[in-house]
């Protein structure tokens, strides 16, 4: 239509609104009827090509966010220096620049490379100018070192932390003092520094010992551990709070030897003979017992009996894990009720010298009466868990030096894996607790 209409007359205008009119009239009946395909599609759950079909269910109201009692965004330490960083002159005029504010920081943490304090403690003699003696303060009685021992209780802790938690070897340790402390030692210098710490914390280890054999509840394990290239054994007795680790024989002695005859509590332990020399109760690990259970089903998959009775005692063991009841004469009805049914699912197997589960029957129908002790006492855990999570830093240690090379050197590895197994089962700093224990003889 053209832009200038002046030279139209007025009927030709009139015209042309009509005409305008008609389009107008034409395009809205053709959008009423594409409205109402659309709605025809919709109902029919239908819609347009690629579009998705309008939801008609009412969206429920989104939940406002909770707020956290705490922030855990890493926070900020608190600065021990600052240093500033300015520009000194302009880089274009080369005006010299003064004054200015903090624009933004940054925050650097560092380790202080300094070298080991030497420290001289000179002992003044005095006269009593009463009695004429002359009086010096006794180097045990100052706090200076453990004996005649040159290095700081300092210097000992962080030995025997970084050859106990750290399980260094020797020569890693020599390096890092001398490198961060500018602290050269021989390693029969740290040999000497690990039998030093040991020595002082006998009279720990053996009231450790003691609360173990008074303890309602003990894990015991044993591993492999040469000296001098001799095989051996070292046992963990184990409680909530205590490690206790010792060196010697794999025979019943050792149980005698460590818990005494007064020890009257519960022993948790695997299936090994050893432990049948002690005549109180008993708790023999499920989980190993599950174990052999799931590798002879892989070996058998085809065995459906054999699978049948998997479940069958599995099925008890979930029952026993399950009780809740605090009433004591009701669990103890429960543990002689799943006993039965444990000996009922092993009985038609007991004699039989082909089935493959004969052999675990026959075990489970021996220490029936140590199996289900977890039931009647909830004191008591159902698996050996904890004594073997206690071995494994010192089977860790082990593979690194292969053992010990004489008696000493197994007594000052059983000394520091007692007090340092304790000390982080209790969940303290063993850095901290090594140096207290090596300050609190002498004060």
């Amino acid at each position: 239509m053209p832009a200038d209409l002046s030279f139209l007359t007025k009927e030709e205008l009139l015209g042309l609104v009509a005409e305008q009119r008609r389009i107008i009239t034409q395009l809205q009946q053709r959008i009423a009827a594409l409205e109402a395909e659309l709605k025809g599609r919709h109902d029919g759950k239908g819609g347009m090509p690629g579009n998705k079909p309008a939801s008609t269910r009412q969206e429920a109201p989104k939940a406002g966010r909770i707020p956290r009692l705490e922030g855990f965004a890493r926070q900020r330490s608190t600065p021990t220096e600052q240093v500033d960083h300015a520009v000194a002159v302009c880089p274009d005029c080369g005006t010299a620049l003064q004054g200015g504010w903090v624009q933004r920081t940054r925050e650097v943490l560092e380790i202080p490379l300094a070298p080991v304090r030497v420290v001289e403690h000179r002992f003044i003699a005095r006269v009593c100018p009463t009695c004429n003696k002359h009086r010096v303060v006794p180097a045990a009685h100052a706090g200076v070192a453990i004996g005649k021992q040159r290095l700081g209780t300092s210097v000992l802790s962080l030995i025997a932390s970084l050859r106990t938690v750290g399980r260094l070897p020797l020569a890693t340790i020599q390096w890092l003092l001398e490198t961060v402390y500018q602290l050269p030692l021989s390693e029969g210098g740290i040999v000497g520094a690990l039998n030093t710490v040991a020595r002082q914390g006998q009279p720990t280890v053996r009231a450790i010992r003691d609360r173990i054999r008074a303890s309602p509840v003990v894990h015991a394990d044993e591993t492999g551990l040469r000296e001098g290239g001799k095989n051996g054994y070292v046992w963990i007795w184990q409680t909530a709070t205590e490690r206790y680790f010792t060196r010697g024989g794999r025979g019943k002695g050792m149980v005698d030897e460590v818990l005494g005859e007064g020890f009257q509590g519960v022993l948790v332990t695997d299936f090994y003979a050893a432990y049948d020399h002690y005549a109180g109760l008993h708790q023999r690990c499920w989980a190993h017992l599950l174990r052999e259970i799931h590798d002879l089903r892989g070996l058998y998959r085809d065995d459906q009996r054999l699978a049948a009775w998997a479940e069958q005692v599995r099925a008890v063991y979930d029952r026993g894990k399950a009780v809740t009841d605090p009433d004591p004469r009701r669990r103890q009805q429960l543990q002689q009720r799943l006993s039965k049914d444990l000996l009922a699912a092993c009985h038609p197997y007991l004699t039989d010298q082909v089935a493959p589960q004969g052999k675990l029957c026959r075990r489970m129908a021996r220490y029936l009466g140590e199996l289900l002790t977890f039931v009647g006492d909830p004191a008591v855990p159902a698996d050996n868990n904890a004594a073997e999570r206690g071995l494994r830093p010192l089977v860790t240690q082990r593979k690194i030096s292969g053992g010990t090379r004489s008696p000493q050197g197994t007594t000052t590895a059983m000394a520091l894996a007692t007090l340092f197994g304790t000390w982080r089962l209790q969940g303290v700093n063993p850095f901290t607790a090594c140096r207290s224990l090596l300050i609190s003889p002498q004060l």
